[in-house]
């Protein structure tokens, strides 16, 4: 019997020196790579371009998975999700700053 009140989480542990293919970062946010290229077209997320082909710092995993959710859960269009990313970004920023006073 499965108890409702617990959840099965999973995840991706990262270094910030791992870079992710364009197939990669698609499949850890579960989108077509259609989605991640609107992403990048967007500017939302930003590749390294390595002969031709696409790598992502697995930094912008984070972002891309957070574009992703408040698109879907809150049908917020591409230029909107840009703003508001930046805008989380950077309370997340300032609230490290004064965390730190």
């Amino acid at each position: 019997m499965v108890d409702p009140t617990h959840r099965v989480l999973t995840g991706y542990l990262l270094d910030e020196t791992v870079s992710l293919t364009l197939a990669e970062i698609s499949g850890a946010c579960r989108v077509r790579e259609e989605r991640i290229i609107e992403l990048v077209e967007e500017g939302i997320i930003e590749p390294e371009i390595q002969q031709r082909d696409w790598y992502f710092p697995a930094t912008q995993l984070r972002r891309a998975h957070r574009a992703i959710r408040l698109q879907q859960d809150l049908e917020i269009n591409l230029a909107g999700v840009a703003v508001v990313l930046d805008l989380l970004e950077e309370l997340e920023e300032l609230r490290a700053r004064f965390a730190g006073i």
